[in-house]
Formats: structure tokens, C-alpha cells, sequence
């Protein structure tokens, strides 16, 4: 990707900016000529008012007009909230570019202490991982999103990578189906709509479809007959009153069926549109092939469908309408006749529907992947293979970090190998830990990664780096690093991983900790998985004289004319600095 994403974004806002201000002045001149038409029909009407040919013909041109521009008004008011949504999303874009993200979802919902490395390497919460790269547009697709970083799953990496790419370079594309998503208000999940209609029984009576066909044409000729004098007005007023008892004694019945259409509005109103959006688009990739035929496997297109239950939803919606919940109810049976299609699409379409959900959500998360791939065109798409060596990287960096002040390592790990880390306090065992655990997980679902090179053999990944007591369940902080250690064991048991580990048994005695670090340590090494263990315990580094498949690594700080300097470079060997009491003495804290 070649495209310099801060000059792709400003030119569009740009561009978008100068279509608005053209916009407004339209509109401006449409309101204008509204009041022209209503005062130039108004004057017309009162000089003619003695001709009542030439006053109707005046005050139906100029009903005519002026319903023309309302309609032209409203369509330029979509058109202007569009505008104004897709200048909004390349306004965030260029503030994630310059590191401002802050304000932008979280994902808090999605840690969990138990997940196999999510909460150790800040994947959700403030300065997240998630909150960095989230652009989903929709609940669902956020919930997809979350699922994609967390599933620690390593099939069909080059095929993802090939939907990302293709992504990537659709940007206005993508832009398009976040601004679509934006502009309506979805209060409810999808989750809860589609658990609403999957789970829906028919309430009404099968007989009624047909009961509200033959009572609108009866009314109709009823209407008829009474116009032309052939009836008298009481039958009109009898069928009137009757039309009314038939939609009160459904009345339970349609105002449940309501209740769930009110509630399901919203959200078919956007989707129908995000489908379209899908549908009319041409992919190459694979994996977007397969999920945009999911929305084509029924006669009518999955946006079609979709547009005709929202045009139903609201046209039920009517009912609140007074003239309508009387003369409609009276007369064409409304909120009954509403309420058949409701339950006639239901059940044709409920699971059915679920599908074509997912694929939204689908989308929704891949253009958020796109994304990224897009904003950074300096990372690059790991070299996927089946070789001993399990990662071999230049120049490896934290995703999160500026450019300009992070600082690159070379790094390369071979299969059931382990790499004890020591170094001194900052010295950058830990964000070097979480640059490597982030290169996995990224590599596993298909992003470019903060490196100049890389060639990867795909393994799931598992780490201990944050662990802590819980109060709420009665436990020790050093109780709950044991249940992280056992949990570790347990996955490794049955197929190999990438462990990363930061400074474990920390919750007990030195004594104690260099044992049992050391047979903990000796245990993974037997296992068929691969890691790295990083610790304060230079005595663990010993292990590398027993086991060929262990090597030391370091990362050390230099005191300088009474200063720490740190170069946050590894290096092979053992850390023969360490700076606690350096620390301590410089800060007077001793």
C-alpha cells in the first residue's frame, strides 16, 4: 500500500468540505424558492379567488412545485448528513494519525483475565490496542472485531491477508459503509433484535391475511356506492363502526407485534442499506466472495428484502397517526393488515435473516482491519511458512508507538526454543514483550505488522505478563499467577504455543522463586512449544549451560555522568546492570 494515508484523508476532507458548502447553498436556494412558490400561490389564489377554475389550477401547480422541492430538499438533507459523516471519519482518522484516539471506544467490555493473552498485552481498554484501531460502525461489527482479535486461531492467514488488502485499497469505499451505519441511531443490538424474531410465535389468526384483502375492497365499494348516492352514508357508518370492533378485539395482539416492529425499525432501516452496499460492490478475495454470496442465496436480494420489512415497519409505525388509527383501522383494517406482513416476513425470513446480519458484521469488521493496513503503509504483510524458525523479524516495533521515538529490534526464535530475557527496570522488557505478543496475534489474523521484515510459521499464542489477586473471589495474588501457570499447562498439553511470560511466581520468597521458576521453566522446555520468559532472576540464565534449545537475552541501562541511559536494544547474553538502587539513591528515596 503506497498511498500516504494523511494526504488520501486531508484531500478528502477537503473535497468533502467544498461538495457541503456548494450543498448548503442549494438548500438555500430551494428554501427561497419554497416561499416564492407559497407566497406567488397564496397572492395568485386571493386575486382569482372569484374564478374558482383558475384559483384551483394556480393552487394545484403550486402544491405541485412546492411538493417537488420538499421532496428535492429532503433528498439533499440525506445527502448533507452523508457529507457530514464521512467528513467526520476522515477528521478521526487524521487525529489517530497524529496519535489523538482517545476519545474513541474502548472496547472495556471485551477484557476478560481469563482470555488466552488479551488482558496481558492492553488488547482492550483505554490506550488500547482495539481503541487504536477501531473504526466498526455498528454493535455487532465491534462484538466481530473483538471476536477476530481474541480467537487465537491460525488457518487461512495468506487468504486473510488478501482480503485486507483488497480492503485497504477501497478506502472511499469503506468510508461509504461506515457513513451509511452512522447516520441511524440504532438503540437496541442486533443480537437482541434477531433473538426477538427467531423466537417470534404467530399471535393472529391465519384467516386474517385474506380477512383485511376482502375488507379493504369492501370498503372501497362501500365508499363507492355511498359517493354515488346508489347506498345510503349509514352503511358506510356501519362498516365503519364494525371495521373498528375487528381491529379492537386484535388490538393484545397487534400492539405486541407492534412492539417488536418499533423496536426492530431502526436497525432494518440501516442494514437494508449496508447490504445494498455490499451487494453492488465487486470483491476478488476469497473470503469476501463467500460472504457476499450469503446475502445472494434467495430469489430477491438480501438488500431488497430487507427494504421492503423497513417500508413495512414503517408504515406500521402509522398507527400513531390519529387520522390513520381511526379511519385506517376503520376502514382497511391498518394495524391488523400491518401486522400479517409483519408475521408473514418472520416467518419466511427468520433465520434467514441471522445470516445476512453476520455478514454485515462481517463487513464491518474487515473494513476496521482494512483500515489499519491502510494507515500504515511502512508495516508489512508477514512471509507465511512452514520452517523450524517460528519468527524471524527486522526491526520490530510496538504497533502503538511513534515512529520517530520508538526504538526497532532484530529477533528470531526457532521452534521448542526459549529465551530467557533479563534487564534492568525500564529498560524495555515489557513493551518489548508486547511487541512480539501483538506481532503474533496480528500475523495470526492477517495485518501488516510493525516490522521491516518478517517470515512467520503460525503458532496460537499464551501469555502471563499481568496477573492479580482477586479480592471478590478470595484469592492471593500468588494463588492466581498459580492458576494462570496451570492454565498455560493445561493448553500446551495438547498443542504447541507461544508462551510469554513476564517475572513469574513473583507472590512468593527469592528462595522459593528461583526453584520453582527453574523447574517451571524446564517443564516448557520439554513441551513442543516455543517462548520467551523475561525475569529479574539473572540465576535462571544458568539454564542455558543445560539445555541447548535455551538462550539468554538482555536488555541493560548505562549509567552516564550520573545519568541512566537506556538504548532499549536486546542483546545476547546475560544483563549485568541493574538499577534499583541507582533509583533509588537518584531519587532520594534511600
Amino acid at each position: 500500500m503506497t498511498t500516504n494515508p494523511t494526504h488520501f484523508y486531508t484531500q478528502e476532507k477537503l473535497a468533502l468540505e467544498t461538495a457541503l458548502a456548494s450543498l448548503k447553498k442549494t438548500l438555500s436556494l430551494i428554501s427561497v424558492f419554497r416561499l416564492a412558490i407559497f407566497i406567488a400561490s397564496s397572492i395568485g389564489i386571493y386575486f382569482f379567488i372569484g374564478n374558482g377554475l383558475i384559483a384551483t389550477v394556480i393552487g394545484f401547480v403550486g402544491f405541485v412545485i412546492f411538493a417537488i422541492l420538499l421532496v428535492k430538499n429532503s433528498k439533499l438533507q440525506s445527502t448533507k448528513e452523508m457529507l457530514l459523516a464521512k467528513i467526520k471519519i476522515n477528521t478521526i482518522e487524521l487525529a489517530a494519525l497524529e496519535g489523538n484516539f482517545k476519545d474513541l471506544k474502548d472496547g472495556s467490555k471485551f477484557i476478560d483475565p481469563h482470555h488466552f493473552y488479551s488482558n496481558d498485552i492492553d488488547l482492550f481498554g483505554k490506550g488500547s490496542f482495539f481503541q487504536y484501531s477501531n473504526r466498526t460502525a455498528t454493535q455487532e461489527g465491534a462484538k466481530a472485531y473483538a471476536t477476530i482479535l481474541t480467537a487465537n486461531t491460525i488457518n487461512d492467514i495468506t487468504e486473510k491477508q488478501k482480503a485486507i488488502i483488497e480492503l485497504a485499497g477501497e478506502a472511499k469505499w469503506r468510508q461509504h459503509f461506515s457513513a451509511i451505519a452512522s447516520l441511524v441511531d440504532v438503540k437496541l443490538s442486533a443480537k437482541s433484535i434477531l433473538n426477538s424474531i427467531k423466537n417470534y410465535e404467530t399471535v393472529l389468526p391465519n384467516f386474517f391475511g385474506n380477512l383485511v384483502k376482502v375488507f379493504s375492497a369492501v370498503s372501497i365499494v362501500l365508499i363507492a356506492l355511498v359517493s354515488f348516492n346508489i347506498l345510503p352514508f349509514s352503511a358506510i357508518v356501519i362498516w365503519f363502526f364494525m371495521g373498528l370492533f375487528i381491529s379492537a378485539s386484535q388490538l393484545k395482539q397487534t400492539n405486541t407485534i407492534y412492539t417488536i416492529s418499533g423496536n426492530a425499525k431502526e436497525i432494518f432501516k440501516q442494514y437494508y442499506q449496508l447490504l445494498a452496499v455490499i451487494e453492488e460492490h465487486t470483491f476478488a478475495a476469497k473470503i469476501l466472495v463467500k460472504k457476499q454470496e450469503e446475502i445472494q442465496s434467495e430469489k430477491e436480494k438480501a438488500s431488497t428484502v430487507f427494504q421492503k420489512f423497513s417500508r413495512i415497519l414503517d408504515a406500521f409505525d402509522q398507527r400513531n397517526n390519529i387520522v390513520i388509527a381511526i379511519f385506517g383501522n376503520a376502514l382497511f383494517l391498518w394495524d391488523i393488515q400491518n401486522a400479517v406482513k409483519v408475521e408473514n416476513w418472520i416467518s419466511q425470513y427468520k433465520h434467514t435473516a441471522e445470516n445476512w446480519f453476520d455478514v454485515i458484521s462481517f463487513f464491518d469488521a474487515q473494513n476496521t482491519l482494512a483500515n489499519f493496513s491502510f494507515n500504515h503503509p511502512a508495516f508489512v504483510l508477514p512471509t507465511i511458512s512452514n520452517e523450524k524458525r517460528v519468527l524471524d523479524v527486522e526491526q520490530l516495533g510496538h504497533p502503538l508507538l511513534n515512529s520517530s521515538k520508538r526504538v526497532d529490534n532484530d529477533f528470531a526464535i526457532d521452534q521448542e526454543q526459549f529465551f530467557i530475557i533479563t534487564g534492568a527496570n525500564m529498560a524495555g522488557k515489557s513493551t518489548f514483550l508486547r511487541s512480539l505478543s501483538l506481532t503474533i496475534l496480528m500475523a495470526n489474523i492477517g495485518l501488516p505488522v510493525c516490522a521491516k521484515k518478517v517470515t512467520y510459521s503460525p503458532i496460537k499464542l499464551i501469555t502471563s505478563m499481568r496477573t492479580s489477586d482477586s479480592l471478590a473471589d478470595d484469592e492471593s495474588y500468588f494463588y492466581s499467577e498459580l492458576k494462570r501457570l496451570k492454565f498455560i499447562v493445561d493448553q500446551i498439553a495438547s498443542e504447541p504455543y507461544f508462551i510469554i511470560l513476564d517475572e513469574i511466581l513473583k507472590g512468593t520468597n527469592s528462595k522459593d522463586k528461583a526453584i520453582g521458576s527453574k523447574k517451571f521453566i524446564e517443564k516448557l522446555n520439554k513441551s513442543n512449544s516455543t517462548g520467551i520468559i523475561a525475569t529479574h532472576d539473572v540465576s535462571l540464565c544458568v539454564l542455558e549451560e543445560e539445555y541447548t534449545t535455551i538462550k539468554n537475552y538482555y536488555f541493560d541501562a548505562q549509567i552516564k555522568d550520573d545519568e541512566l541511559y537506556f538504548d532499549y536494544t536486546l542483546k545476547k547474553g546475560v544483563c549485568a546492570n541493574m538499577n534499583a538502587s541507582f533509583l533509588l539513591t537518584k531519587m532520594e528515596i534511600i
